[in-house]
């Protein structure tokens, strides 16, 4: 048996750029207005595009794989011609073992079924057999905590209650190859981290997944190699933190593409012990090297820094000068370096590196950067919040109950 679950050989998917017409009453008009036109459309006036151009890749039994880029950049066409969805316009693709997909968390719903009938409905959907589906109904129920209100018409669900039942049905589903396709930001905290349980336990169990999101943390958490794409290319398969670090990178050249400065932040980097990496345990140490460069003398400058959280809230902030160094002076073509160590006592979560170069002494900002990196930070603590204080348990216990003369104190 081959160890390769999924795979994709130069593939290319065409699409028509056009008016799609659903009725008679709209086709009729739109031939007409065809037929009296002057002239045809060029080359140039194409309405053809390719939304995937030479994809190639594998993903071994058991892996996990996570597929990030910027939106258009073909990450749901890939996934919907692995599903069947679709066809690719050329190109070859292989998939060995029962496959199940989640393009859309709660497809086939139907609204005036109960909720306990949509898990039936939608299981079969999703490649389910009713046995399946039965065996299976109280922990899908359970998970979803929708127990209150499992035989009520869905139509009276809030989007939230929807969303839930329909990752809880399409969660307990048991593929050798799994397609997931931005559902893990459904419901509140609590619902999604049961969620990203749910699918460490798939993975856990051998399954192969094939995850798409824009939510980088929880593809770093989940995958041990990703790709990037950018407008239907494959732009690198790597390692998924240095996918990561690629796509994060590029964004930050575009948003900062052009700029006209005095001085500018010309590198940052984020180390850990064994080199450059974006993912941390919570408690680890971090070291951030940025580096200036000046296009013209500048005087009295100072480098800051700061930690944002996944609401963009400002949870620390420092700078070259706060923490002791002298302010710095540039000719043109010179480069500043400094180095930050950080102790990263933060809690799971996500988090922005921003930087600055800033003059204290007239309070005039030359560059900034929000982010100029993100840090994704893990821990097996079950904190919340910004900070992580490493809590424990050092006493715990039932007290005793003293009696004296009949009364209880």
């Amino acid at each position: 048996m081959s160890d390769v679950a999924l795979r994709m050989e130069h593939v290319y998917k065409k699409f028509r750029k056009g008016e799609i017409f659903d009725s008679l009453r709209d086709l009729i008009p739109a031939l007409t207005g065809r037929m009296f036109r002057q002239q045809e459309l060029s080359d140039s006036d194409s309405r053809e595009f390719w939304a995937l151009q030479d994809i190639s890749f594998e993903v071994k039994r058991g892996e996990a794989f996570g597929i990030i880029g910027h939106n258009g950049a073909g990450k749901s066409t890939a996934l919907k011609i692995l599903s069947r969805i679709m066809k690719p316009t050329k190109g070859h693709m292989v998939v060995n073992g029962r496959l199940s997909a989640l393009i859309e968390v709660a497809a086939g719903f139907h609204q005036d079924l109960t909720g306990r009938e949509n898990i039936f409905l939608n299981g079969t959907i999703l490649g389910m057999t009713k046995q399946e589906i039965a065996s299976k109904l109280d922990q899908i129920i359970a998970f979803s905590g929708l127990e209150e209100f499992i035989d009520t018409p869905v139509k009276r669900y809030s989007s939230g209650m929807y969303a839930r039942l329909g990752f809880s049905v399409a969660a307990h589903v048991d593929p050798e190859v799994l397609i997931v396709d931005e559902v893990l930001s459904v419901g509140d905290y609590v619902f999604q981290q049961k969620c990203m349980e749910r699918m460490r336990s798939v993975i856990s169990d051998g399954a192969t997944v094939l995850f798409v999101s824009h939510n980088l943390k929880a593809v770093t958490e989940l995958c041990q190699r990703a790709m990037l794409l950018e407008h239907g290319r494959v732009a690198a398969i790597d390692s998924t933190d240095a996918v990561v670090r690629r796509y994060l990178s590029d964004a930050m050249k575009q948003h900062n593409g052009g700029a006209d400065k005095s001085v500018c932040i010309s590198h940052v980097r984020i180390r850990g012990r064994a080199g450059e990496q974006s993912t941390f345990e919570s408690g680890e140490t971090a070291w951030v090297d940025i580096e200036v460069t000046a296009r013209e003398s500048v005087r009295n400058l100072a480098v800051v820094i700061w930690l944002t959280d996944e609401s963009q809230y400002e949870i620390f902030n420092t700078s070259s000068e706060r923490l002791g160094c002298k302010p710095f002076s540039l000719d043109p073509g010179q480069t500043y370096k400094c180095t930050f160590e950080l102790k990263l006592n933060v809690a799971h979560g996500a988090f922005g590196l921003c930087a600055a170069v800033h003059r204290y002494d007239i309070q005039k900002s030359f560059d900034r950067r929000a982010p100029a990196a993100t840090l994704f930070v893990g821990s097996s603590m079950a904190v919340r919040g910004a900070v992580n204080c490493f809590p424990r348990i050092v006493d715990a216990g039932v007290l005793e109950v003293a009696v004296e003369n009949g009364g209880t104190f």
